[in-house]
Parts: structure tokens; C-alpha cells; sequence
């Protein structure tokens, strides 16, 4: 799919996650800023990025702010930021949630 926007998602709230997803050229480049980075940081990555690829896109710059979500979170506000990049309304393949 293309990203054809910027796409925000979430907010800056406890638990919650903001994703911002912009056209990229190298891949899925996830730029990851998480108090719990450290301890969590791969597998915030491999969940964006899995997400990602699920719903079609292969190439994005991603700008993830977190703090604290569970990874049904982080799925949604992928899948939603991604839907708002493409301009798009798919209904998403239930494995990717």
C-alpha cells in the first residue's frame, strides 16, 4: 500500500502509545522514544513493524511515542495511523489485530 500522508494515532496519555507514520523508502524505520525502551524496546519495534507489513506496507518512517502501552494498543494505533497515511478504510485482516 501507499502511504500517500502523514498518519497520527494515539495520544501522549499513560498506556497509550502515539504513532506517526510517513512515507519512507528504506523499509519500515521506526524511530522509538519509551521510557521502557530498554526492557521493551524490540518488541514495541516487532509488533509496529509486523502490523505494518500485515496491512501492506512495506516502506514508512515511523515516529513512535510511548508510555506504556499493551501490545493491543500498540496494534490498534498502528492499524489506525497506517489507515490515515494511505487514506484508506480497509477493514483489516483480523490477524493483524
Amino acid at each position: 500500500m501507499e502511504i500517500k500522508t502523514i498518519g497520527v494515532a494515539g495520544t501522549l496519555e499513560s498506556s497509550d502509545i502515539q504513532i506517526m507514520i510517513s512515507k519512507g523508502t528504506n523499509g519500515v524505520e521506526i524511530d522509538l522514544d519509551s521510557d521502557v525502551k530498554k526492557a521493551y524496546g524490540d518488541q514495541i519495534n516487532h509488533v509496529i513493524t509486523e502490523t505494518l507489513n500485515k496491512y501492506g506496507i512495506e516502506d514508512a518512517k515511523v515516529k513512535a511515542t510511548d508510555k506504556g502501552a499493551l501490545d493491543c494498543v500498540i496494534k490498534a494505533r498502528t492499524l489506525a495511523a497506517a489507515q490515515r497515511a494511505t487514506e484508506t478504510q480497509d477493514k483489516p485482516d483480523l490477524e493483524v489485530l
